[in-house]
């Protein structure tokens, strides 16, 4: 090998030393870093996932206390994540234990104070408090809740609402299209068709579409 090859060598590790040295707590500090943003991530993970499992644990003993004790059942809905799936599932559990126990006022407040960012259970919640509304006397009011809502639920709501307030036309037209969304076998079509056909109109039959 060259003398002038060996010199090359020489000044190349020789500056590679000396940038190490210059740069060595940056390094150092780069590492770390990265090291705590890795262990700062897994117990980020780690804890989303405790938190989840331990709200499933406080939703299934809300869910228990339903039936047996009303305060705490309530309590126990209240004490569960604020807008999370589980707190707006037991409050709409809650709801349906009050209505079974005559409690309709009670169970108009919990599903009024469900706050969720999930539409499906938003939606759910809306067409319950609807058709409560409408029991309560109040139809317009639930017409007013439900506003251009347009599934299944919201349309059959709807249709008790209008003929709450003898609006026939309406009703029949708000059933036909709450049945227009519902499979031929689902158990909700004949409850649906027995309402049309009370509001005066007729159920086609949904096997003779072509």
């Amino acid at each position: 090998m060259a003398i002038d090859d060996l010199l090359n060598e020489h000044e190349q590790s020789e500056r590679v030393r000396s940038w190490l040295q210059k740069n060595a707590l940056g390094l150092i500090g780069g590492v770390a870093l990265g090291l705590g943003l890795i262990a700062g991530w897994q117990w980020w993970q780690k804890r989303q996932h405790d938190d989840r499992v331990g709200a499933g644990e406080n939703y299934a003993a809300a869910i228990k206390t339903m039936g047996t004790d009303a305060a705490k059942a309530k309590t126990a809905v209240a004490a569960l994540p604020a807008r999370s799936e589980y707190a707006a599932l037991a409050a709409l559990q809650l709801a349906k234990t009050q209505v079974d126990a005559d409690q309709r006022d009670a169970a108009m407040a919990t599903l009024r104070a469900i706050k969720t960012d999930d539409a499906a259970i938003a939606g759910v919640a809306n067409e319950r408090l609807a058709r409560l509304l409408t029991d309560s006397g109040k139809p317009q009011d639930a017409l007013k809740l439900l506003g251009d809502a347009q599934g299944a639920g919201a349309w059959e709501a709807k249709g008790d609402a209008h003929k709450a307030l003898s609006q026939l036309d309406a009703a029949r037209d708000a059933y036909a299209k709450a049945l227009s969304q519902l499979d031929a076998g689902s158990p909700d079509r004949r409850l649906l068709e027995l309402k049309l056909t009370d509001a005066g109109g007729t159920p086609s039959n949904p096997d003779s579409k072509t």
